[in-house]
């Protein structure tokens, strides 16, 4: 089967999205991980299928996948991606929403950046004790659409994302989902630096927007940072979290920043 699609950036996390409208898509996960591997395929952190929504509650709808085949709740990143190629697809001028495992997301454009309304968060957790054996962790976790883990570091630049991530996503106080582990940096200013460790990536990516969501926002709570927080993350580019907060609750958390084009092209699966 020949199989059209679009890759497309968004502050480092790159995907493949392919339009699914027109018929039935039936992928398995043998054929994601090939699409996204980096030597046998198109190379990607993940995939999405954009489809007609069937419940009738938003303009579009999603499957979507990690690069190891996975099916996934929610990608920040990823969203931003997945507006702006409806938009290009469907001609949206403004507003647009799309359903997803997490719940209804809803995007609007600005020039070249996009920004997506989250999911609400869920299942904050402060100063947490993690056994490892090498000695305990201190650590906070945030469920923004998917689990996430935040360690704070004087130099996220020296953290040991490769060793330590995968002892802590697959830890068993995490069974049976597992988590995303972020490295965070407190920078002058009140913005942040991050480092992500993604479950179903399962190494580190250049960026991950439901890992800097939860960063800015436990960050808020921790250190008293105020909406928005600007995060730069491994890749270089910079995204900004907006929010309300009222004591540990936060509402309208909305993630802003770029979503760029990258290709189109065919490929047999």
């Amino acid at each position: 089967m020949l199989l059209e699609f679009t890759k497309m950036n968004g502050a480092g996390n790159d995907f493949i999205l392919i339009d699914g409208r027109a018929r039935k898509l039936s992928l398995q996960p043998r054929q994601i991980t090939r699409l996204c591997d980096r030597h046998a395929g198109v190379g990607a952190d993940g995939l999405f299928v954009l489809l007609r929504c069937p419940s009738g509650r938003a303009d579009w709808a999603w499957d979507f996948y990690n690069s190891d085949g996975s099916s996934a709740e929610m990608c920040g990143n990823g969203a931003r991606c997945f507006a702006k190629f409806v938009q290009r697809l469907a001609g949206a001028k403004n507003n647009i929403t799309f359903e997803t495992r997490a719940g209804i997301i809803s995007a609007a454009f600005q020039g070249e950046l996009v920004t997506v309304s989250l999911t609400m968060p869920k299942d904050l957790r402060l100063n947490q004790t993690l056994p490892l054996r090498d000695g305990d962790m201190t650590f906070h976790s945030l469920d923004t659409g998917v689990p996430h883990a935040v360690l704070y570091m004087p130099d996220a630049s020296q953290a040991m994302v490769a060793s330590l991530g995968p002892k802590i996503r697959a830890h068993p106080h995490f069974a049976p989902r597992g988590t995303n582990v972020n490295f965070v940096q407190l920078l002058p200013g009140g913005a942040l630096l991050v480092r992500t460790y993604e479950r179903g990536v399962e190494g580190e990516t250049l960026a991950c927007g439901t890992g800097v969501t939860a960063a800015a926002l436990i960050s808020a709570q921790l250190h008293h940072l105020t909406s928005p927080v600007r995060v730069q993350v491994r890749g270089g580019e910079w995204l900004d979290v907006s929010f309300e907060q009222i004591q540990d609750q936060f509402a309208n958390v909305r993630l802003t920043g770029p979503a760029d084009f990258v290709f189109d092209g065919t490929i047999e699966v």
